[in-house]
């Protein structure tokens, strides 16, 4: 395990220019205080803001480029200028610069998708005055999670499940149309290096190299666009449908807030057509989060 040390390599600060844009584009007035309510500030305004999308990433898959947001900095500048933002590497590592430019004690973090062993999935642990909080970019639960000796169950749209185990976590998160799935943390943080050959891994296996994914939280409702696909989620409910080509585009821009022309881009590298592949279902899952347990 390559764990995190205080020697480890950083990239640079965030230059200050860009962060006052990123902070302007989060709707916050100033920089959060490195309290929890500062935590819950920031978070709260990244999970009500920045998508988890793979637009960047299949446009460079498709066209033998360098995989995007592999530094905060490009990470934001895309992001604050075309509104796409990416999958849980360069997402989570955005999300660490932002948060340890506040001022906080952040740590990078990996987990397993599904629990099924592979390292394949990239957050961040933050310390508050001897307690530890998940903020996730993929998750985007609203509020930190909890990392303690004891279960939590949340409630609301974006609600999650954390229970501890075996020296770590499990965190079951509900990624609609599939329902709730566990992902499990490793129970050190990780370097640099090794959170950027995870994501340089990803190149070869992962479940958001071909097939649209995107994602984004509006007040009370989560929209997704799976594929051709469009859900929405409420307390009221789940609408699920299929989209047309055309909807599919405007869905892309108005939904998850992605600048047309960086849609241009995804549609000429064959994106489009890659939302409207057929893919395998997916293999059942039998096991539940703490709550539907009997």
């Amino acid at each position: 395990m390559n764990e995190i040390s205080a020697t480890s390599l950083e990239e640079p600060a965030l230059p200050e220019p860009l962060r006052e844009r990123i902070l302007e584009r989060l709707g916050l007035s100033r920089t959060p205080s490195p309290d929890y309510d500062g935590l819950r500030e920031l978070y709260g305004a990244w999970c009500t803001h920045v998508s988890f999308d793979n637009v960047r990433k299949v446009i460079a898959l498709q066209t033998g480029r360098e995989l995007p947001g592999r530094t905060a900095e490009d990470f934001f500048e895309v992001w604050v200028e075309r509104g796409a933002a990416g999958t849980c590497w360069p997402g989570s590592n955005a999300l660490y610069a932002l948060i340890r430019s506040a001022g906080f004690d952040v740590r990078r973090s990996a987990g397993s998708a599904r629990d099924l062993g592979p390292i394949n999935h990239a957050t961040n642990r933050v310390w508050i005055d001897g307690r530890t909080w998940l903020v996730d970019s993929s998750f985007l639960t609203v509020d930190p999670l909890p990392l303690t000796d004891e279960i939590h169950i949340g409630s609301g749209e974006f609600a999650a499940e954390v229970e501890p185990e075996a020296g770590s976590h499990v965190v079951w998160i509900d990624f609609p149309p599939q329902g709730s799935l566990p992902f499990r943390l490793l129970p050190h943080p990780i370097s640099l290096s090794f959170h950027l050959e995870g994501y340089e891994r990803s190149r070869e296996k992962s479940a958001f190299n071909r097939r649209l994914y995107a994602r984004r939280n509006y007040p009370g409702e989560k929209r997704i666009l799976v594929g051709n696909r469009r859900v929405s989620k409420t307390a009221v409910g789940m609408e699920v449908r299929d989209l047309t080509r055309e909807e599919l585009l405007e869905a892309l821009v108005g939904d998850i807030g992605i600048d047309g022309r960086l849609v241009d881009e995804w549609v000429a590298c064959g994106g489009l057509d890659l939302a409207f592949e057929e893919t395998p279902p997916q293999p059942p899952f039998d096991r539940k989060p703490p709550s539907q347990r009997g």
